[in-house]
Formats: structure tokens, C-alpha cells, sequence
């Protein structure tokens, strides 16, 4: 398949596109630079500039795009370049799709934030959003801007990522550095459930919708089993055999974390079910198993 790819030289879409070439298909990077190989189309979102001819041909789009949430949650200017860069970049993209004569397949990147705090209710795709916190209300924009491509008949997938765990990226790079160092600590009560997903199971999973060619709709990306913080502190602890007695309070969370403490405090009990319909199978599928292939 040809796959055209936005945030192709992020963590995720580096494994993403490595991924997809080994097994055969042809990848194309979006680029804001000068491209410098046939395998690298430049673009601007900012500008709405992008080669119709390039999503044209493709089979697949994408879209990794956006500003990194590990920034400044104090600061206007990183809340508004976490929300810009989504949305800009989403909607050119589903623009463009929903222009072409046979539209691609459109996999929209999105957050497992979507949904909101649930306490320990279970949440599937058909679970609705709750709260106006201020990653769940840039997810509602994200998933609007790709309404083009949906309208225009694309088959839409979009990817309600959970944070993905790996030893050499956020948030397990840095957490593993403070555990082993003896600053292991539950957060708040430690009782909100806490989704991730292994990144081989998330590769693997949106490799197979992309090759999936009759499956669309929202799709959770987390492993089976969401672990509440108490029970991730104590995998993590002992997967680096430390201990982990602390725990940091509530307040000081809301205080530290800014506009992202609802993230960090909230409980999002997930489970995959649209993935499992689909007929995915996970290789990680629960909080053990996620640390052993991310810490590996």
C-alpha cells in the first residue's frame, strides 16, 4: 500500500514508518522542510500548502502531527500550540482527502482524553465524553477537523491513543530515571485508572487498520487490562527492584500540573473493544506486560 505519513519523524511515526516498509509498503513522509528524497513530500500547514498529487495516490494517510504535550501546562502560548497543531494539521489533511476522486483511508490521530474522568467505570468507543478539561476539549477539536474526509466517504479511523510506553520516550523515559533513583510515587490516591499501550502493540494495532481495509470509527489504543496508578507505581517498582512508599497529594498535583492535572488525577478505565472486534491481537495486555516490552 502507499502510506503517506504526518509526524513521520516523531517516536511514533519513525517505528510506524520502519514498520510498514519492512512488510512491504511504500511510505511517504510529510515534511516541512525541502524534501530531499523521493520518499518525502514537503508541506505547510500553516499555510494550507500540501501536493494534492501525493494524497491522490495514496492508499493511507496518517496523521502524527502535533506539538508535544510535555511542555509548559502554565503557559497560554504551549496550550495554544497543542491545540493549533492538531487541528490545523488534521484539517488539512482531511481536506485534501475528501477533494480526491477516490479518497484515502484517513488514520487521525487523537487522545484517549477524549472520553474524560469516569472513576472505574469501564469505557469503550460507545462510552461518551464527560468534562471540559483541557486535553479532552483539544481531542473534540481534533475529531471535528477530520469531519471532510468522514463526509466525503473516506474510510476514517481515528486513534484514541493512551500513552505509549518505552524505555527511551515519555513518559517511561523519564519515570523510569526518577524510580530508579528512589522518587517512585503513587499520584493523588493512586485509585484513577491510568490506560497505556506497549509501543509494539501500538504499532501493531495501527498497522492493521490501515491494512484493514473495512473497519472505521474511533479506536481505543490501550492494552485490555487499565491499571490504576497504585497498580502502575507498584509494576514499575518492581520491574526496576525499588521500592515506592510515596505518594504526592492531590494538591500539589493540581498545582504543579496546571491544565493537565485533570489528566494526571482523572481516571480513564479503557478497554480496547473496538480493536478486539476488529480482530486484534495484543501481544501486552496488561500493566506487567506493557513494562516488560517497554523496559526490554
Amino acid at each position: 500500500m502507499r502510506v503517506v505519513i504526518a509526524g513521520a519523524s516523531g517516536f511514533l511515526g519513525t517505528h510506524l514508518s520502519d514498520h510498514l516498509r519492512v512488510h512491504g509498503h511504500e511510505v511517504t513522509a510529510l515534511v516541512r522542510r525541502e524534501a530531499c528524497s523521493p520518499h518525502e513530500s514537503r508541506w505547510d500547514p500553516a499555510a494550507g500548502s500540501i501536493d494534492h498529487g501525493v494524497i491522490e495516490a495514496a492508499d493511507a494517510v496518517v496523521n502524527l502531527a502535533g506539538a508535544s504535550i510535555a511542555g509548559n501546562p502554565h503557559s497560554r502560548k504551549w496550550a495554544r500550540e497543542v491545540l493549533e497543531s492538531r487541528v490545523s494539521t488534521t484539517r488539512l489533511l482531511a481536506e485534501t482527502i475528501a477533494e480526491t476522486e477516490r479518497p484515502a483511508a484517513f488514520l487521525a490521530g487523537n487522545g484517549i482524553a477524549w472520553y474524560g474522568d469516569h472513576g472505574a467505570t469501564p469505557v469503550t468507543e460507545d462510552t461518551p465524553s464527560t468534562g471540559d478539561a483541557f486535553l479532552t476539549t483539544v481531542s473534540h477539536e481534533w475529531s471535528a477537523a477530520a469531519d471532510p474526509a468522514r463526509k466525503a466517504g473516506a474510510r476514517v479511523c481515528e486513534l484514541r491513543t493512551s500513552p505509549v510506553m518505552d524505555r527511551t520516550s515519555p513518559p517511561l523515559k523519564q519515570l523510569r530515571l526518577l524510580f530508579q533513583a528512589g522518587g517512585g510515587a503513587r499520584l493523588g490516591s493512586g485509585k484513577q485508572f491510568m490506560p497505556m499501550i506497549s509501543l509494539r502493540d501500538w504499532v501493531g494495532a495501527v498497522s492493521y487498520l490501515i491494512e484493514s481495509r473495512d473497519v472505521s470509527g474511533a479506536f481505543n489504543l490501550c492494552c485490555p487490562h487499565t491499571p490504576t496508578n497504585a497498580e502502575f507505581t507498584r509494576a514499575l517498582a518492581a520491574a526496576l527492584h525499588r521500592k515506592a512508599f510515596l505518594a504526592v497529594p492531590a494538591a500539589l498535583m493540581k498545582l504543579a500540573a496546571g491544565d493537565l492535572a485533570p489528566e494526571v488525577l482523572g481516571s480513564i478505565n479503557a478497554r480496547p473493544a473496538a480493536l478486539e472486534r476488529a480482530g486484534y491481537d495484543f501481544e501486552d495486555e496488561d500493566v506487567s506486560e506493557v513494562l516488560a516490552a517497554a523496559l526490554s
